[in-house]
């Protein structure tokens, strides 16, 4: 790549001789001008020793000092009530320090302010990589000429790959910003194998003073991370289509089979949801209380019990009334709001009306940054992976399992299953609880990303219908589609119209697209289905 044929000729440019010199410059530090301790303290931090870190530290908290018996700057020491000096560059013990033996380095308001910008640029010299990497990042924008041969030392030296990098960026940041005319054309062909925006931002203010070939340079290093940048956010809004629709397809498969069975237009599926989500909350609680520190156990654990817990509230609630109400599709729709409605309560009653809380495991905090801004978040890919676990188990469990037929059997010809002995009344019962019970497994997702609150489940209860009846009533792939394909049209809506106004939209091309399919992408194939 061009960077890597560039970088040398800009460290030429960049590297001085680095001569061990920072004993003789620590004796700077003993003399009475403020401004004589400034240039000093500048000196030190552009050397690029580590071991100055030490002793600027100290001067900073006021505990470098110069012993008056021979002259030497140490650090003093107060441990465990006794105080003994160190020395300022190893640290190494000097013996007892007597009261009044030594005399305070003294440091005022801008020294201060000094110390602290030289010892951010030391940090580059860290045993720490992250540390090293914080402070290439965070002097992008500050990187003065003066920071320029520790930059430069630092990049020689450094062995990690992403710390090297981002010292490569800063670098060439600093020298477009103080350099000649050679090392700013070198640092703007270098900067253009850099697609974020903070470089954009800063080859924008340059070309407002550049000129001629560095003119040229920095337009062509900016269309380049342009043209890169738009190609990132189509990426980046894949990834947020995705996992918008990995999160409708939790919501809306069990909707799909209790939905296409049985054909119950279930309001209360939401408040499924919710239970899952609450499950996931008692449940950590539950451990934390009697295995503190167990957060990954709690959330594993969390998934077979909120499919118990929501399954097995379906079953009761197909039982108890939504049986009764098969072919009135009006009155199972009242009686199924109201329900949710009263589950609200009911949870509104036990945990309060705000939120919960849900501590997610290390493993789903943080995120991975590829470039560009183009940014995957941990938890979003844990729950992408998740509905593709669901969505698998569930169609091998309805193709391959006795269960699965006779539930295709019922979803097909209900009168024919019922004529050959499978008892249809339990089919639904159970796959009501089924479907209730993937709600459950929604919830345990959602509680990682959103709140946990009553009202979790009617956020999701809309897109749900949408997705079914987009995709085909009771047909699984269609469900896979119709979500992943909402969720990518509401993320690439979002940025031009807005998010109530993407969503209207997204409702209007739904609602046509019913009128020339009023079964969906995927129909279900059947007598009844045909009826």
């Amino acid at each position: 790549m061009l960077r890597r044929l560039l970088l040398p000729l800009l460290l030429l440019f960049a590297s001085p001789a680095f001569a061990d010199q920072t004993a003789e410059l620590l004796e700077g530090l003993k003399a009475k001008s403020y401004a004589a301790k400034i240039a000093v303290v500048e000196k030190l931090a552009a050397s690029g020793d580590a071991r100055v870190v030490a002793p600027l530290t100290a001067m900073l908290n006021g505990r470098l000092h110069i012993r008056k018996s021979d002259g030497l700057i140490v650090v003093l020491e107060k441990k465990d009530g006794k105080r003994r000096f160190l020395n300022a560059l190893t640290g190494e013990p000097l013996g007892p320090a007597k009261s009044r033996s030594s005399k305070k380095i003294r440091v005022n308001n801008r020294l201060r302010g000094v110390l602290r910008g030289a010892l951010g640029s030391l940090t580059l010299f860290s045993t720490d990589p992250a540390q090293r990497l914080n402070a290439a990042q965070s002097m992008f924008k500050s990187a003065g000429a003066d920071s320029l041969p520790a930059l430069a030392k630092a990049y020689l030296n450094e062995t990690n790959d992403g710390v090297r990098e981002a010292l490569a960026r800063t670098l060439a940041a600093a020298r477009l910003r103080h350099g000649t005319d050679e090392e700013k054309l070198a640092a703007a062909h270098i900067l253009a194998d850099y697609p974020d925006r903070g470089v954009r931002d800063l080859l924008a203010k340059t070309a407002q003073t550049a000129k001629g070939d560095l003119l040229v340079a920095v337009k062509q290093a900016d269309a380049s991370i342009e043209q890169r940048l738009a190609f990132f956010d189509i990426l980046q809004n894949l990834f947020q289509g995705l996992s918008l629709g990995s999160v409708l397809l939790l919501a809306a498969i069990g909707l799909a089979i209790t939905f296409g069975v049985m054909g119950v237009i279930n309001m209360a599926h939401g408040e499924m949801v919710m239970l899952g989500a609450y499950t996931t909350h008692v449940v950590q609680v539950v451990m934390q209380q009697y295995y503190p520190g167990a957060i990954t156990q709690s959330l594993l654990l969390s998934i077979p019990a909120a499919f118990l817990i929501a399954g097995l509230f379906g079953v009761f609630l197909e039982r108890s009334v939504i049986r009764f109400l098969y072919g009135r599709p009006l009155e199972t729709l009242l009686a199924t709001w109201g329900l949710s409605l009263m589950l609200q309560q009911f949870v509104r009653s036990i945990f309060g009306p705000t939120n919960r809380e849900v501590i997610a495991p290390s493993w789903m905090s943080g995120a991975i940054e590829i470039t560009g801004g183009l940014v995957l978040t941990n938890n979003r890919i844990c729950i992408i992976i998740f509905a593709v676990l669901v969505f698998l188990v569930l169609t091998l469990l309805i193709r391959y399992t006795d269960f699965g037929l006779r539930m295709r059997a019922v979803t097909q010809n209900r009168a024919m299953a019922d004529a050959v002995g499978i008892r249809s009344s339990w089919v639904d019962a159970l796959t009501f609880g089924l479907g209730s019970g993937v709600a459950g497994l929604a919830g345990v997702a959602l509680s990682q990303i959103d709140n946990v609150s009553p009202n979790l489940g009617q956020g999701y209860i809309i897109d749900s219908f949408l997705v079914v009846v987009f995709g085909g009533v009771g047909n699984l792939w269609g469900t896979l589609v119709g979500a992943l394909s909402l969720g990518m049209a509401n993320k690439f809506l979002e940025p031009y119209a807005g998010a109530v106004l993407g969503k209207i939209l997204i409702l209007v091309l739904v609602i046509l697209f019913i009128q020339k399919r009023p079964r969906g992408l995927f129909a279900l194939k059947g007598r009844a289905a045909e009826a």
